[in-house]
């Protein structure tokens, strides 16, 4: 397993939002987490990346207990991430952006990246940048383009690139089609298709269309309320009787409140 998460709650004050969160992500699986608005989806994301620390509870990764590590530690050990808002560096082009993700990874692992004194980046980390502009569809005519100048869905697709040039073992999607048209959310579930194909990453996501869950997800957990509601199979989870109820809007418990 290379994400064992047991009893995660977390509290904002007296609210508590996560309610002992227990799940397991195995390698090269891609695992979904779902659920109405209020949920605690994103609470629990924030958690899981280490942008938020737990109220109690254990995270796992490869078998090492990271539950206090911040996020650019668990950047350094193999997670990749992207938000629901892409961040991307504006003012830089395309392929500089995927560069500066290189030689980040370089520098952390002991890789070369030239003399001190170089200020281009060495023809193999170019390459290797330029590559992955081209995997995820970006024409060689615009690598040179300013980041600021891209549409929503080429952000998003230009934050994948930035992720991936981490190498990173495990691949952290929030909502990675949010905002983006129909047409651009049928290619990004394409080429996440393609990348689990030739890379074997690991993934979990939170995303709202549903369709595009059922599609990429090999597992799914359903969140209500901070709690878990049902986990399994797409199809399983699918036919479960108190999923389809909660998704037709009678979820709520009195005493509850939204995360």
């Amino acid at each position: 397993m290379i994400l064992d998460v047991h009893g995660i709650e977390m509290s904002y004050g007296a609210l508590k939002v996560l309610h002992g969160i227990s799940l397991g992500v195995e390698p090269s699986e891609t695992f979904a987490i779902i659920g109405p608005n209020g949920a605690g989806k994103t609470t629990l994301f924030k958690v899981l990346t280490g942008e938020a620390m737990p109220t109690a509870g254990t995270i796992r990764y490869k078998g090492q207990d990271i539950t206090r590590l911040p996020a650019h530690q668990r950047a350094r050990r193999g997670f990749g991430r992207t938000f629901q808002v892409a961040r991307v560096f504006n003012e830089l082009d395309l392929r500089t952006n995927v560069v500066v993700a290189v030689e980040s990874r370089l520098r952390y692992s002991g890789g070369s990246l030239g003399r001190w004194w170089r200020w281009r980046p060495t023809a193999a980390v170019r390459a290797e940048a330029e590559e992955i502009l081209e995997r995820f569809g970006f024409a060689r005519r615009r690598w040179q383009d300013e980041a600021s100048y891209l549409s929503h869905g080429d952000r998003k697709r230009l934050e994948f690139c930035v992720a991936l040039a981490t190498r990173p073992e495990i691949l952290m999607l929030d909502e990675p089609t949010a905002g983006m048209s129909p047409s651009d959310r049928r290619e990004m579930t394409q080429l996440l298709l393609r990348l689990k194909a030739e890379t074997g990453i690991t993934i979990l996501m939170t995303e709202h269309d549903m369709d595009i869950i059922f599609e990429l997800a090999d597992r799914l957990m359903v969140l209500n309320f901070g709690e878990v509601l049902a986990m399994g199979a797409p199809q399983a989870v699918r036919d479960d009787a108190t999923v389809r109820r909660v998704y037709l809007g009678q979820g709520h418990h009195p005493g509850h409140r939204h995360a």
